[in-house]
């Protein structure tokens, strides 16, 4: 499970150093690919390939499953962790996220997003004005 927030630097070579906790759970690959709100998503390559069979197993005669794939696994990569942690951001993938020396790297539970500072930071303030609202929309159980 992935939790938490952390702030690091973007190194010359576009590399980033993922926080220690989340190591683990990455050292047998992973996979980057654009988030849905401008932002880098990073899946563990065992749940990268579960969500792909999910994926896989939508109707492509619809426009929607295509159109889910393409954004999906169009401009995804697949990475290693080098030997201190680090993992290579694509330039295309930064230039989505619009991330240029600071990354923000939020844990959220199977997965890991990246996002720009100034992106995040909007998000959160998001999530803080309108979190009740979202609460109340969904279909938690206690």
């Amino acid at each position: 499970m992935f939790l938490g927030q952390y702030e690091h630097k973007i190194d010359p070579r576009g590399r980033v150093a993922i926080p220690a906790r989340f190591r683990d759970e990455l050292k047998a690959g992973l996979v980057l690919s654009q988030g849905f709100e401008r932002c880098i998503i990073v899946y563990p390559l065992k749940t990268w390939q579960e969500m792909a069979e999910k994926l896989a197993a939508l109707p492509m005669t619809r426009s929607r499953s295509r159109r889910m794939s393409r954004f999906i696994f169009s401009p995804a990569f697949s990475q290693e962790l080098d030997g201190l942690g680090r993992v290579l951001l694509p330039a295309p993938l930064r230039q989505y996220a619009e991330i240029k020396d600071i990354v923000i790297i939020v844990g959220v539970n199977t997965c890991i997003e990246m996002w720009s500072k100034e992106h995040w930071d909007a998000e959160k303030a998001l999530m803080d004005e309108q979190g009740w609202q979202i609460a109340e929309g969904m279909e938690l159980r206690e």
